[in-house]
């Protein structure tokens, strides 16, 4: 195996001959196609200040590969875009914030982690990026395996790099040694990294605890367990330092009880988060001055320093707050299942849904008045 992992690349040469005449070709065979894409109306939502358009060619995939149900989504210091979802082909793909697929990561990827592709569909989940002094990482979480018969795959946390390189596998390994630590997670789904390099991570599919650890995995403290009281979860599915108040904090996108709870770096409660812009909280990312929260209950909240809202994006609820609308795994200006997102230098972001085709798009930021 390679110490780096580009299995899959183009030229940009090779990306812009292919894309051209697969457009082409598209056009030639269906004039009408073609003169409605030249008159068709961007995608927008939101207002004012936070209006976005939707970017319809960003995040394509080439023949024979997709998306499947949308996991993560992080951007890297070069604004590069990386997506995983439960997919054999890619388990993950790299895009630049233009949408050129940069790499896809697939068998080798796989290998690196010790499983078959089919094995690391079967159990990916959320991907937390980290900047950690001069270098960057890339930190994936695995959910239980759902096979049936033999062990129990999953249930770990590895830290790799920017390539995909496994840097440290902490949970559900056969052994122990210097790069490896047994923890017990029964279903995990999210990490998050403080200023100070602590590293938090929560057992949201499982038994609903929030464990701390040093920079190096070293054991500091676990809460949790499953129940409404503070300081307890009902899939307590996402983790996120928010800096901006000044002091990091930690905050739980506890879903099923629909809040955010609210503690310290070190564990104590503070506060808790709830109004009509929580349905259902899938995790957080933090740009500039605001939170981004994708919801599962359709929309995406974005929150100011005092955690107030200021706008909540693409609602694919009917007016009575308990319907799916019909078309919202279909209407580009509404949103299924938000389960992951993230928010490049300028202030575009990136949004993956729980959706069986993945959903990877791009909504530029496109303020309006």
């Amino acid at each position: 195996m390679n110490e780096y992992l580009f299995p899959n690349r183009q030229s940009r040469r090779d990306f812009l001959k292919t894309g051209a005449l697969a457009a082409t070709s598209l056009a030639l065979s269906n004039p009408a196609l073609a003169e409605a894409n030249e008159t068709k109306a961007p995608v927008r939502i939101g207002s004012g200040h936070w209006t976005y358009t939707l970017d319809e060619n960003w995040g394509k995939l080439p023949e024979g590969m997709k998306f499947g149900f949308g996991c993560g989504i992080v951007v890297d210091s070069q604004d590069r875009i990386y997506v995983t979802s439960r997919s054999t082909s890619p388990a993950v793909a790299v895009f630049s914030r233009e949408g050129k697929l940069l790499e896809t990561w697939s068998s080798d990827f796989a290998e690196g982690v010790g499983y078959s592709p089919a094995q690391v569909k079967d159990t990916a989940h959320c991907l937390y990026w980290s900047k950690e002094g001069q270098d960057e990482f890339l930190y994936f979480t695995e959910n239980v395996s759902t096979n049936k018969e033999g062990p129990k795959l999953g249930k770990r946390v590895y830290k790799t790099d920017l390539h995909g390189k496994v840097l440290y596998t902490i949970g559900n390994v056969d052994q122990e040694n210097s790069t490896s630590q047994k923890f017990t997670w029964t279903n995990p789904t999210d990490v998050a990294v403080a200023p100070n390099g602590d590293i938090y991570v929560v057992d949201g599919y499982g038994s609903q605890i929030l464990s701390r650890f040093d920079k190096n995995f070293k054991h500091f403290k676990t809460i949790g367990g499953k129940g409404k009281e503070h300081g307890q979860f009902n899939t307590c599915h996402g983790v996120w330092i928010n800096t901006l108040r000044g002091e990091p904090e930690v905050y739980i996108a506890d879903r099923a009880n629909g809040r955010y709870e609210v503690f310290s770096l070190e564990l104590e409660y503070k506060r808790t988060i709830a109004g009509d812009f929580v349905r259902n909280p899938c995790c957080f990312y933090q740009h500039k001055e605001h939170l981004y929260v994708p919801d599962l209950a359709s929309l995406v909240a974005i929150l100011d320093a005092k955690d107030q809202p200021v706008a909540k994006l693409g609602d694919g609820k009917e007016a009575d707050g308990k319907t799916n609308q019909p078309d919202n795994k279909t209407n580009p200006a509404l949103f299924a299942t938000p389960h992951a997102i993230c928010v490049d230098s300028r202030g575009d972001f990136y949004i993956v849904e729980w959706v069986d085709f993945g959903r990877a798009r791009k909504f530029a930021h496109t303020p309006v008045g």
